[in-house]
C-alpha cells in the first residue's frame, strides 16, 4: 500500500493484509489493514507499527517519505502485536536510543513483550510532546480493549489517533470514508460487536469525557481500517448508541441441526415472531461465522438458542457461540431456548442455563420435542414466537 497523505506532512504509511481471514476467531473475510502515520514536523514522531510479517513494506513506506533514521519519536498507542510487532525493526532502524512513548501501563507490557532496553517514556493522561508546529496530547484509554490502550491527539489539526477503537476489519484501495460509503458502516459495527461490545459502559464513560473536555475532531485515524475524515461525528454517534446497547425491535433465532427436527422449530418460531410485527432473523451456526452472528446479536432485542440433544449435552457448535457470546457480555436481551432430542432432552435446560449465567429475561422455559416437530409440536414453537415477539414490542 502507498503511503498517504491525509493531511498536510501527515502520512499513513501502514499496510494491507489482504488474505488474512481469521482474527482471533473473527473472520475476516475482507482482510485487514494495519495502520500507522508518520508525522512530518521540526521533530519527526511515528504513530505505531504494523505486524511483524510486514516489517519489510513497513520500512519501505516510510522510506519513501523520509529516512527512517531521521525520526526523532516512536508512540506506541497499543501492545498488541499487530501494532508492535514491527517495533524492534524500526527502533532498531532508527536508534535504539530514540524516545518511546506510550502510557504507563504500556511501558509495563511492552517490556513483557521485547527485552531490548528501549528509552521508554511512559505518559500521564492529557501530558503533551510538542514536535514543533504541532503538539501531541496522550489520552489514556484503558481497557479500549487492553489495559495500555491509549489515543493521541494532535490539536492544531483536530485528529485523533485513536488506536484500536473506531475502526474495522477490511483491507481496501479506498482509505477514507466518503471513498467507500455506507458499506464500512457493517464492518464498523461488526468490529463493535466482536471485540469492544463487553467494554461499552467503558466507552460510554470515554464518550462523556470527550464531551465534557470539548475534544474538536475532524479526522479519526484508527489502526485498522478506514480513516474518518468527511463525517467522524458518524462513527462516534454510532459508539455511543451501540455502548448504550439499546435493542431494536429484532430477534435472532440461532440454532444447529442434525436431521432439521431442530431447524424446523427455528423457522416456525421465527415465524411466530414475524406474525407479531417483529423483525426475526433465523441464523443457521454451520452456515455462518460467530463474528457475524454476534453482529446480528448487538442490536436484537431477544437471542433465542437452539440445538439437539448428543451424549446429554449441547450440540458443539452451540456450546462454541454461547461460550464465544458469554465473553462479550451482551445486555439488555430477552433469551428463550428450544431444541429437539432422541431420549433425553437436556439441551433447552443447558441453553437456559448459559443464558441465565448471561442475565438474559427468560420469558419462556422453552420448547423441547422428541424426534420430528408434528403438528402440535409446530404450533407450541409458533407460539413459542408469537410470545417473544410480544415481549419485545413491550
Amino acid at each position: 500500500m502507498k503511503p498517504i497523505e491525509i493531511a498536510k506532512n501527515i502520512y499513513d504509511v501502514g499496510v494491507n493484509d489482504w488474505n488474512i481471514r481469521d482474527f482471533h476467531g473473527y473472520s475476516t473475510y475482507q482482510g485487514t489493514s494495519y495502520n500507522a502515520f508518520l508525522i512530518v514536523d521540526e521533530k519527526i514522531a511515528l504513530i505505531d507499527t504494523v505486524k511483524k510479517e510486514f516489517s519489510d513494506q513497513f520500512i519501505e513506506n516510510i522510506s519513501k517519505i523520509i529516512d527512517p533514521k531521521k525520526i526523532d519519536y516512536v508512540i506506541s498507542n497499543h501492545t498488541e502485536m499487530d501494532h508492535s510487532g514491527s517495533l524492534p525493526r524500526v527502533m532498531h532502524k532508527i536508534g535504539e536510543d530514540k524516545p518511546l512513548y506510550c502510557s504507563k501501563m504500556g511501558l509495563k507490557n511492552l517490556s513483557r513483550h521485547f527485552p531490548q532496553k528501549w528509552n521508554y517514556h511512559g505518559v500521564a493522561n492529557g501530558e503533551e510532546l510538542s514536535l514543533g508546529k504541532r503538539t501531541l496530547t496522550f489520552l489514556e484509554t484503558r481497557m479500549l480493549h487492553w489495559p495500555d490502550n491509549m489515543f493521541t491527539y494532535v490539536k492544531e489539526d483536530k485528529i485523533l489517533f485513536s488506536s484500536d477503537a473506531f475502526g474495522q476489519h477490511y483491507a481496501g484501495h479506498e482509505k477514507f470514508d466518503d471513498q467507500l460509503g455506507d458499506e464500512i458502516m457493517f464492518h464498523a459495527k461488526k468490529y463493535y460487536a466482536n471485540i469492544l461490545l463487553l467494554y461499552s459502559p467503558l466507552i460510554l464513560k470515554l464518550l462523556e469525557k470527550v464531551t465534557e473536555i470539548g475534544l474538536e475532531i475532524d479526522m479519526i485515524c484508527p489502526d485498522h481500517g478506514i480513516i474518518w475524515r468527511k463525517d467522524p461525528g458518524r462513527i462516534i454517534n454510532a459508539y455511543a448508541k451501540w455502548a448504550s446497547q439499546e435493542p431494536e425491535q429484532k430477534a435472532v433465532v440461532v440454532y444447529d441441526t442434525m436431521w432439521h427436527s431442530t431447524e424446523t422449530m427455528a423457522e416456525e418460531i421465527a415465524q411466530g415472531i414475524v406474525e407479531e410485527g417483529v423483525i426475526a432473523k433465523p441464523i443457521h451456526i454451520r452456515s455462518s461465522h460467530r463474528s457475524e452472528i454476534m453482529t446480528e446479536v448487538l442490536d436484537a432485542a431477544a437471542v433465542i438458542v437452539g440445538s439437539p440433544t448428543i451424549n446429554n449435552q449441547l450440540f458443539p457448535t452451540v456450546s462454541d457461540f454461547l461460550t464465544y457470546m458469554k465473553g462479550l457480555k451482551p445486555k439488555n436481551k430477552i433469551g428463550a431456548a428450544f431444541g429437539s432430542y432422541g431420549w433425553s432432552g437436556e439441551s433447552v435446560k443447558l441453553i437456559n442455563q448459559e443464558l441465565e449465567a448471561m442475565k438474559f429475561d427468560i420469558i419462556d422455559p422453552g420448547v423441547k420435542i422428541q424426534y420430528v416437530p408434528d403438528q402440535d409440536g409446530k404450533n407450541a414453537c409458533l407460539e413459542l414466537g408469537r410470545k417473544i415477539g410480544k415481549a419485545i414490542k413491550k
